[in-house]
């Protein structure tokens, strides 16, 4: 666990424990030999001052972090009139991170009005630290997503948002018809970058739903598909790595990412989506195939809400139905492309894209993508529609 501070901020990390201090500072940690080079920024986002609380997921090497941040005015000149800290957790899997919010959130505040005092941080990292392999033994991160076998809510990363609504609803109705554009990328696995202004916690979730989007369960699809990696919160400070990576989703607070075009393909301000890339352009057009899974989507989700309102259903959830309805849609896609690879001819006509569940004409080059990007051998017999 660490605590981090800046002028006063707090981190802590499973297995490890960390805390900062005076500028974005490592204040407090366990173990004491943690590599945490980078985590003070990871840990408190840009901007935060601004604002009074906040929750952030980032990623540090092979491990996913939870911090909790708070900031409260105090009677100090040499600390500015406010302290700022923020607690969190190191793991080798952000799946369970959540399980610990309450508890980061109470030890920031604690931190704020005692700083100095980590007796309960110290309690909970000798408590927690059996419970998950150290960070020198083999990294229990998560599988790619595209290797689940099938769909249980046990089975694929459960992360509760604070909103009661849940993560995915929040999701659909801020995105709307726009989550069928980042559908796309997502499956074509694009370096996807989300800005916000603080608070980032709630676009921490957006980062894990764009991933979510791209579920396959088809087994021996993707081997060579690059992983569709959930890096949650960059800063400038993760320039360097950004660089090397093929794919990736991620989210930021710092608006210099968006004149850095060579880091990212797909840049996300609010609900406006846009691509720097000319052959990616027409991916951004929602199209009648697009407005159908859309309708559809709402029509699952108004009947699960009814199903639940008379007692019919109560173990499923939006989240099962938001996974479930990606995935079931990304098999069928895969599904029939893997089957005309196998045919004689391997031709892929209209009737096969309309099969799918894809506009003919406005997802042709999303389909040429698609086939390039997997390495499927077929032959796309669409054409283009003829200009009158």
């Amino acid at each position: 666990m660490c605590i981090l501070e800046r002028g006063t901020q707090a981190y802590s990390s499973l297995p490890k424990l960390i805390s900062f201090s005076a500028g974005n500072m490592v204040e407090w940690c366990l173990p004491q030999d943690i590599d945490l080079e980078g985590v003070e920024f990871k840990s408190m986002a840009s901007g935060s001052h601004k604002i009074q609380s906040d929750f952030i997921y980032f990623r540090k090497g092979l491990c996913f972090g939870l911090a909790c941040f708070a900031n409260m005015p105090v009677e100090s000149e040499l600390e500015r009139g406010a302290r700022m800290k923020s607690v969190g957790i190191l793991s080798p899997s952000y799946t369970l991170l959540y399980r610990y919010m309450h508890f980061l959130e109470n030890q920031v505040r604690h931190q704020l009005e005692m700083p100095g005092h980590y007796s309960h941080l110290e309690a909970f990292y000798d408590d927690k630290k059996g419970v998950l392999p150290d960070s020198k033994g083999t990294p229990s991160s998560q599988q790619p997503v595209h290797w689940l076998p099938s769909i249980h809510r046990y089975m694929y990363p459960e992360m509760k948002i604070t909103h009661p609504a849940g993560c995915m609803s929040q999701f659909i109705k801020f995105f709307g018809e726009q989550i069928l554009v980042l559908w796309k990328f997502a499956l074509l696995r694009k370096r996807i970058l989300i800005f916000s202004p603080p608070p980032v916690g709630v676009v921490c979730y957006r980062v894990y739903c764009c991933c979510c989007l791209a579920n396959v369960s088809l087994p021996g699809l993707g081997g060579t598909v690059p992983e569709s990696k959930p890096f949650f919160y960059v800063n400038v400070a993760d320039i360097e790595m950004l660089e090397t990576e093929v794919s990736y989703v991620a989210c930021t607070t710092e608006k210099i990412f968006e004149q850095k075009q060579d880091l990212y393909d797909v840049y996300v301000d609010n609900q406006n989506v846009k691509t720097h890339h000319e052959h990616l352009q027409p991916l951004l057009k929602i199209n009648s195939a697009d407005k159908e899974k859309y309708r559809r989507l709402n029509d699952q989700r108004q009947m699960l809400m009814y199903s639940q309102e008379v007692g019919e259903d109560c173990s499923s959830c939006e989240e099962d139905l938001f996974i479930l309805f990606f995935m079931e849609q990304n098999n069928r896609i895969f599904q029939t492309l893997m089957e005309v690879s196998a045919s004689q001819d391997k031709t892929l006509t209209a009737d096969h894209a309309r099969g799918m569940g894809l506009d003919p004409q406005g997802d042709r080059s999303f389909l040429m993508d698609l086939l390039e990007v997997y390495g499927i051998d077929v032959m796309l017999v669409i054409d283009n529609p003829c200009c009158t």
